[in-house]
């Protein structure tokens, strides 16, 4: 278990951790186990329960999946399938909606599109152009393309402020980030799923262990 990407559910401490108790479950007929796990934080000394699982056929035995019990609360947490940049203004806009700064949860969703936009090799004079650059290349689909225009628009209405202008309301902020959680993940958490998926198909599989008595001559 790769226990950096632990953070404590009581302290909010991030990867300090002792294991206390290890249990596993193999799966019938294959190599997969399924990790029990139980550690403590080292900051706070409180114990998190831990499920989780190797791929099956994973080169390097990188990790698979996992489970906490009780999951942190509060603090949202960025896919590590995205650029940092793309991570810093994500995490940004989700702490904004938390603590209800809905002009604020609209500019730093406006920066995430817009540094995705950039990361995806998109060409323009300004956002609009960098959507629209991007649409054309085929990266964005017609709906995708819609919803980062809304996140572009709303956005600009509280990046550049003209007086006596409404302010964003908090409807509308949810939806803008919501906008944004699903273009990040059609960008880059699907085609990371959908490459894992192909590497686990193609992957050889191992021979199951022969058995001694299969090895033994006839007499």
């Amino acid at each position: 278990m790769q226990m950096w990407r632990l953070t404590c559910p009581f302290c909010k401490e991030q990867g300090n951790f002792a294991l206390a108790h290890h249990a596993e479950k193999q799966k019938g007929g294959s190599q997969k186990k399924l990790n029990f796990d139980l550690y403590q934080c080292l900051n706070c000394m409180a114990y998190v329960h831990v499920f989780w699982s190797a791929a099956e056929h994973s080169i390097g035995h990188s990790l698979h999946d996992f489970m906490v019990l009780p999951w942190p609360l509060g603090k949202a947490k960025p896919s590590e399938n995205w650029p940092l940049d793309t991570q810093r203004f994500w995490s940004q806009a989700h702490e904004s909606l938390e603590i209800e700064n809905w002009d604020a949860a609209a500019v730093m969703a406006r920066s995430a599109v817009q540094v995705t936009m950039r990361d995806k090799g998109a060409v323009g004079k300004d956002l609009y152009g960098e959507i629209e650059d991007l649409a054309a290349k085929g990266n964005l689909p017609p709906l995708v393309k819609e919803w980062s225009h809304e996140v572009r628009v709303l956005g600009n209405d509280s990046a550049h402020p003209k007086p006596n202008a409404p302010p964003t309301t908090p409807e509308d902020a949810r939806d803008i980030v919501q906008f944004l959680d699903s273009l990040l993940m059609y960008l880059y958490d699907y085609p990371k799923r959908i490459s894992d998926y192909r590497a686990r198909r193609n992957a050889p599989k191992s021979n199951p262990p022969i058995s001694p008595s299969s090895t033994r001559s006839t007499p």
